[in-house]
């Protein structure tokens, strides 16, 4: 703690030799050791910091033991720096609370946010997010969740159960993140990518082949759009079968954006690239009110 100026003392050494009697006595549990022969004043003084000091709890006057650094040995050490800030920006957007209004479990909660924020830190497959937590995160000592439960069936339960709700809580943080840091969705950027499959996907009812973005014509693959604002939060997405052009996207999705922007007096200008700026999709866009910015190539 800070001793403020100390205009009762006069001298440096008077003030050392305050902060040096505080020191002992937190350690000898408020008894002034012999070797301070030190006048009333700075006596006064000392047991008022000290005081202070316990009151408001900012030393641990427990017993202490001296401990040789070069012997010490790490066991089971995790990582918690990025899983720290990620639970921060996870309770700043209020998830839990949303999660809680649509009648989940304290159990789910927990599990959800355990599989969140560990992709956000470490994106991979459910089997390797599993090893992930298991071998080198503190996720769980954040979240509360018993880390020997995890297994990868448990997190691809949970994942179905966050898309079952996801158009909800894509609405729900749209707004939340505008309301945070006070924006408006002046401008919206509306852009697709595909993604391909190693397994066969016969069962799939999107899964097909179509043009992969990364060349590969021997799987079938899926659609992803996505709507963002200016700032890169997310709007919207939505994935659509493998053979579907890019043009064809652009309705479902401004069907939809009126419901997850935050715009008042105008409509946000929509920016796209060349493959979508079609004529018919033009026309769609000023039918709707929407003004536009196509991306040449």
């Amino acid at each position: 703690m800070g001793f403020g100026k100390l205009e009762e003392l006069e001298t440096d050494e008077e003030k050392k030799l305050l902060a040096s009697m505080v020191e002992s006595m937190l350690k000898n549990r408020g008894v002034i050791p012999s070797l301070f022969p030190v006048s009333e004043k700075i006596e006064k003084l000392a047991h008022r910091f000290c005081s202070e000091i316990k009151s408001k709890k900012r030393y641990d006057a427990g017993d202490w033991e001296t401990v040789k650094m070069s012997t010490l040995k790490n066991k089971d050490a995790r990582e918690i720096g990025s899983e720290w800030l990620c639970k921060q920006a996870f309770e700043q957007l209020g998830i839990g609370n949303f999660l809680r209004e649509q009648k989940w479990s304290d159990e789910k909660k927990s599990l959800a946010a355990t599989h969140i924020i560990t992709r956000a830190v470490f994106p991979s497959s459910e089997l390797k997010t599993v090893s992930y937590i298991k071998e080198n995160s503190a996720i769980c000592e954040l979240t509360g969740f018993d880390k020997e439960k995890i297994t990868k069936d448990l997190l691809y339960g949970i994942s179905h159960k966050l898309y079952s709700v996801k158009d909800k809580l894509e609405n729900y943080l749209s707004r939340r993140t505008n309301e945070l840091f006070d924006l408006e969705d002046k401008i919206i950027l509306y852009d697709l990518t595909n993604t391909y499959f190693d397994g066969r996907m016969q069962n799939s009812k999107i899964a097909k082949f179509g043009r992969s973005k990364e060349k590969r014509n021997d799987a079938k693959i899926v659609v992803l759009a996505v709507v963002i604002n200016r700032e890169g939060f997310l709007k919207y997405s939505n994935i659509f079968e493998g053979n579907m052009t890019d043009c064809k996207t652009l309705e479902t999705m401004i069907n939809t954006l009126s419901t997850q922007t935050s715009f008042t007096t105008r409509k946000p200008i929509v920016v796209m690239d060349a493959g979508i700026a079609t004529e018919e999709n033009i026309g769609l866009l000023k039918s709707k009110g929407y003004d536009y910015l196509a991306l040449l190539q």
